[in-house]
């Protein structure tokens, strides 16, 4: 007990390894014996520690100075320390990338642990006779689990064992693992891209290419709808799921068929989705829209503004962002009028120019295009950058237009005189439709500072729009 180092501040230390981090615990002892916290999640988070979500915890034993176990990496994260004795432990990264072989070492006694991220391999020779250490896991033990191992001896890593190896106990299986050179780094977690088929989706595809990782599934392939879901995949080998997919026929939502589709892609999907995510550790993406809003603020929406949807659209859809809200690991991008490959505002009105037509377009919505390249850019980069979870809003930067003035924009573009377009009233353009009308927010400008605090510059709308039709 006397070698303990009593009264360390808690605190934590980077490693050369990422991700890997060790903390210094403060250890409380007289006398009778010591105590400390092993684990306390809102102290060590607030140093940096991830909110891992540890599920079991176990202990492992060892009564002989010198017992060395081999080099493993695990699929699961692991929070380790000492209960009672020492350990000299060596820390090996097999994940891919370009930190793949890094080694770190160090000893743990009671007053230190470490974090150790998944595909980080782990090993540890004990100093002391009757030495414990306990971990914590986010993911149940399996027999069937898949390891990456490295040879204790590897000659690439050169770790420095206190005792020589041809002095401890040590397995035949420990010692038949394979050199450095001969392993197969373990493969980043996926990323799972929800409605792959739509705008979105194929905008995602183009900015991330063909990444490894990132699993694209469509409906029919991974329906939000299906309440078994959660056992659909192994979760806990994702470390994000991009929801792209949604019911965006705002008119149509106010039908009795509109109305169920639009809560159930909107709302219950999202949930299912939020539950698997707050359940496993996954990080959830989640696009939403300006219809959250009334529209009536004389300024440009915040993220925190209070929720006052208009119509069913806009309804399922706060819906879907308060459920989403629910996971501990979110991102809301709240978006406004969006374009994307395929029919959209701005085909429709190129098309009018070359053909002639001179429209009558809404004058009384203000707001700003976002192309849905847009979206995918700031979606990778919230999850690149690991910006704190949370809503953010996306749109084109630049001043605020209404539809008339996007279309006169479309058609100066295209070579068409802009005067052609003139404007209307929401109230008039809808006024001898035949169909359901769902009502429209008239101020749609959303407040972009908070996303431009990650470090994301938004494009400008105008140049974007040029480049659309100009490509």
């Amino acid at each position: 007990m006397g070698d303990i180092d009593f009264g360390k501040q808690l605190g934590a230390t980077e490693t050369g390894i990422p991700g890997l981090v060790v903390f210094d615990l403060p250890v409380h002892g007289d006398s009778r014996g010591w105590f400390k916290e092993n684990w306390q999640r809102e102290k060590m988070t607030a140093l940096g520690l991830p909110d891992f979500g540890p599920v079991q915890n176990n202990i492992s034993f060892n009564d002989a100075v010198g017992t060395t176990r081999g080099i493993h990496a695990e699929p699961w994260d692991k929070w380790v320390s000492v209960a009672t004795g020492r350990i000299f432990g060596a820390w090996v990264d097999l994940r891919e990338g370009p930190s793949f072989g890094a080694v770190f070492t160090t000893e743990l006694d009671a007053s230190k642990a470490i974090f150790v991220p998944r595909g980080v391999g782990n090993s540890y020779q004990t100093l002391e006779a009757d030495t414990a250490y306990t971990y914590l896991v986010n993911d149940h033990w399996s027999a069937d689990a898949s390891y990456s191992f490295l040879n204790l001896a590897d000659e690439t890593s050169a770790i420095a064992w206190p005792i020589p190896l041809s002095d401890v106990e040590i397995s035949a299986k420990d010692l038949a693992h394979p050199r450095l050179a001969d392993v197969t780094p373990v493969a980043a977690k996926k990323v799972l891209v929800v409605g792959a088929g739509g705008q979105l989706g194929r905008a995602l595809r183009a900015e991330l290419g063909d990444a490894a990782h990132v699993e694209w599934t469509t409906r029919a392939e991974f329906d939000l709808g299906d309440a078994e879901i959660r056992s659909a995949r192994r979760w806990r080998d994702y470390e994000a799921i991009v929801n792209a997919g949604a019911y965006t026929a705002v008119d149509l939502a106010e039908t009795d068929e509109g109305r169920r589709d639009a809560w159930a892609a909107n709302a219950s999907g999202p949930a299912r989705l939020a539950a698997i995510a707050a359940e496993f550790g996954v990080t959830l993406v989640h696009v939403s829209s300006d219809y959250v809003f009334d529209g009536t603020a004389d300024r440009p929406y915040l993220e925190g503004d209070a929720l006052s949807p208009l119509g069913v659209y806009g309804q399922s859809k706060a819906a879907g962002d308060l459920a989403v809200s629910t996971a501990p690991r979110h991102y809301i991008l709240r978006t406004s009028w969006v374009i994307g490959d395929g029919k959209n505002f701005v085909r429709t009105m190129a098309s009018l120019a070359e053909r002639g037509i001179d429209p009558k377009v809404v004058d009384d919505q203000r707001g700003r295009l976002t192309f849905a390249s847009e979206i995918a850019r700031a979606v990778v980069h919230l999850l690149d950058t690991n910006a704190p979870y949370g809503t953010y809003n996306v749109s084109g930067s630049g001043d605020a237009r209404t539809w008339k003035d996007i279309a006169s924009d479309i058609f100066a573009i295209t070579g068409a005189d802009r005067s052609r377009v003139s404007g209307v009233s929401t109230a008039e353009y809808f006024a001898n439709a035949t169909g359901p009308v769902a009502p429209r927010p008239l101020n749609s400008v959303l407040d972009l500072s908070k996303l431009e605090a990650t470090g994301f510059v938004p494009r400008d709308a105008g140049e974007q729009l040029e480049e659309y039709l100009t490509p």
